[in-house]
Parts: structure tokens; C-alpha cells; sequence
């Protein structure tokens, strides 16, 4: 079947254990720069092959994205070589479960810039991105020429219908053929469809209607612009998906609690254990931890509001004149924040999640979220199937 969305026509699934480090557990350069200078080893594992600008052989000689690739190239033939099998013409059912919840969905080559009958992509960001990270994961794609991870894409409506399809088919077929957990316990299984007619019955479903990006807006708009046609996904309905927070970090030392009260916001000592709520970030800072409220809704102010920009727009833009895309501020997934600050912070802004329905909401007016707003879990894992672009 052909169309925006269709079969891998090539591509490797995993047979074995991946070497570490795991390429899920890292959010941001400095950590990956630490985990691949911690073990030789690392320089031909799927982490390095997605950051080989950041291995230790890279950085000694100060090479350059473009100038690593063949790097990358070479330890992807041999990761390919030695821990997958080759497969053709297949797309694969996908199931994740664990204790963020339950996934299941099919993996297949998406089309990111095919556009329908109304004038609109098919698949639709529904997150602002950072320009420069898609500059170099474009570079990426158009170089190797092969996807190691999948975004996440949501339809639009008809999410249940999915699902039951997607499970009807997985108990037809028995057994996975691979079963894996990752660190966080969570069961990672896949199912292989090879063509025929259960193949083109899932990818018709998958189709039929418009996708939102529930993960990888990064990824997604890379592949548009990388002009390959063709991006890996899993497209999922659920059934029990889950948006945990992601919160702001931001470098330097300065008193953060008077340059927001500046700003005329109120701002309270808190409790350490205290949790963010809609129109309220609790601040982690070397100072102690504050209560920073949100201003209230301006009359004419398009709703629902999201938080994130108003924490990038007032608490990093205006109150510290700081560029909520530059260096000094990075987002933080809920789940890698413990509870202390990190050395290397000045603080830490915890935001509360963005719940699902101003999400959908939000894409129904025809805009879109701040960078990094939602952290849709649980989520397929890295490199558990490649795909050739």
C-alpha cells in the first residue's frame, strides 16, 4: 500500500540486547557528552551514532556535526550487522506498558509534508520548535538516511477505533517478536506485518484521519525539512496516554525571586515538596524555593492559556531578559528532575502538566504550543526498529 502513509520497505528490528548507554535516559548535550566519555564502549552504540559530533573522539578533534557523520555511518552499519535482523515490506505493531501507561499503536513510514484535500498537512505539530535542533537532526537524516527512533503521532479523532484494530490484530498474531523492558520497567513489544491484507487493512486505519504530534515535533519537522518524504512513527490512539510535566532549567546565578516580584508577580517562599498547579510554578532556586503566580487571563486573551508560555514570555523573557531558546534555558522532563537542584542550575521552574484537552483545544483554534509544553508518555523506545529513509 502507497500513499502518505505506508509499509518500511526497508528496515532492521532488534534480536538482541542494544549495548548501553540508553539513548531515552538523556535530555540534554552536556549529558550526553558525560555518559559517552564514561565508557569507551560507547563510541559504537546507538547513542553515539545520534550524537556523533559529541563522542570523545569528536570533541578532541572538534568536529563538527557534518564532519562526525562518517562516524556515525560506520557504527550504524555495525550496530545494524551485529544486533538486528533485516526485514522488508512489513510495518510492525508496537505495545508499550508500563507504569506511566499503556500504548499500542503501529509502527510505519510517514509522510511529514503530504498535504490533504483541505489545504492542510496530514500530520500537524502541535508545539513551536527550536530551529537549530532541527537544523541538525535534517543534517542527520539527509546524511544517514535512516531512522533510530520513531515520533509519536495521535489522530485527531478516531483514537479508539485505532486502538481496537491495532489489538485485534496483535492477538491474531501471537506471540511478539521481540520483548524487551527498558530502565524504567516498562514492556516493549513488537508484532511484524508482512504485506498483505491485515498489512493494508492497519495502514487505511492509520490513515484516516489527520495526526497530531504527540512526540517529536523536532523530529517531525526535521523530516519535512530534510525533503526524504518519509519519517518513522508510531501512530497511536492510547489506550491510556498520559502528559507529564516538563519544566525549565535555567544557568546562572541571580537573585530569581526579586527579578520576578520586578515584574510585579507575586512571589511566596514554598514548601520544597509542593507541586505545581495551573497558574502557579514553584521555582527551585539556590535561594530557596518559590511560589511564582501567573498573572490571571487578560479579557480578549485566547484560551485555554498555557503556562509554558507564560513562564518563557514573563519569568525567562522579560523579568531576565534571557532567550527562552538559547543555551542558558533548557527544558527538563518531569521525570529527571528529583527534587534538588542540579549543580550546574541556577533553578529550576516546575510547570504543571498540560492537560490533554487544552491541548486538542489549543490545536482547534489553529495554534500551537510553546517548545517542549507536553511530554506525552509512555513512549516507544529508541532504536528498537531502524527504518532506511
Amino acid at each position: 500500500m502507497t500513499g502518505w502513509i505506508r509499509a518500511i520497505r526497508k528496515g532492521w528490528v532488534v534480536d538482541r540486547d542494544l549495548p548501553g548507554p540508553d539513548v531515552d535516559e538523556f535530555a540534554d548535550p552536556h549529558q550526553v557528552q558525560q555518559a559517552l566519555a564514561a565508557d569507551a564502549a560507547a563510541a559504537r552504540t546507538l547513542l553515539a551514532v545520534q550524537h556523533p559530533h559529541r563522542t570523545p573522539l569528536a570533541t578532541a578533534e572538534n568536529l563538527a556535526l557534518t564532519d562526525a557523520l562518517s562516524y556515525a555511518k560506520k557504527t550504524l552499519r555495525h550496530l545494524r550487522r551485529t544486533y538486528y535482523r533485516k526485514h522488508r515490506d512489513f510495518i510492525a505493531l508496537y505495545r508499550v506498558r508500563g507504569h506511566d501507561g499503556v500504548a499500542s499503536g503501529l509502527l510505519c513510514i510517514v509522510d511529514p509534508a503530504a498535504f490533504g484535500t483541505d489545504g492542510n498537512t496530514y500530520v500537524r505539530h502541535t508545539e513551536e520548535v527550536y530551529q537549530d535542533v532541527v537544523a541538525e537532526r535534517a543534517e542527520m537524516l539527509t546524511r544517514l538516511r535512516c531512522a533510530t527512533s520513531a515520533a509519536m503521532l495521535v489522530p485527531a479523532t478516531g483514537g479508539e477505533y485505532l486502538t481496537e484494530v491495532v489489538e485485534r490484530a496483535m492477538a491474531m498474531l501471537g506471540d511478539p517478536a521481540v520483548a524487551t523492558k527498558d530502565p524504567a520497567e516498562r514492556l516493549h513489544e513488537i508484532w511484524l506485518v508482512p504485506s498483505g491484507p491485515l498489512q493494508d487493512e492497519l495502514l487505511a486505519v492509520a490513515a484516516a484521519n489527520p495526526l497530531l504530534v504527540a512526540d517529536g515535533n523536532h523530529r517531525v519537522a526535521a523530516a519535512r525539512c530534510s525533503g526524504l518524504g518519509a519519517m518513522l512513527a508510531l501512530v497511536t490512539g492510547g489506550p491510556d496516554l498520559t502528559i507529564g510535566p516538563i519544566h525549565r532549567q535555567i544557568h546562572g546565578q541571580r537573585d530569581y525571586a526579586e527579578a520576578w516580584r520586578n515584574l510585579g508577580l507575586t512571589v511566596e517562599p514554598a514548601d520544597p515538596e509542593e507541586e505545581p498547579q495551573p497558574g502557579i510554578v514553584i521555582a527551585h532556586t539556590h535561594d530557596g524555593v518559590f511560589r511564582v503566580h501567573l498573572p490571571e487571563v487578560a479579557p480578549g486573551e485566547p484560551q485555554p492559556r498555557v503556562d509554558h508560555a507564560d513562564v518563557e514570555g514573563l519569568l525567562i523573557g522579560r523579568a531576565l531578559g534571557l532567550d527562552p531558546a538559547g543555551s542558558h534555558v533548557r527544558p527538563l522532563p518531569g521525570p529527571l528532575f528529583n527534587g534538588t537542584l542540579p549543580p550546574e542550575a541556577g533553578a529550576v521552574l516546575l510547570i504543571a502538566p498540560v492537560p490533554l484537552a487544552d491541548m486538542l483545544a489549543v490545536h482547534n483554534q489553529g495554534r500551537q504550543m510553546t517548545r517542549k509544553a507536553t511530554y506525552f508518555t509512555p513512549k516507544p523506545r529508541s532504536g528498537l526498529l531502524l527504518a532506511k529513509l
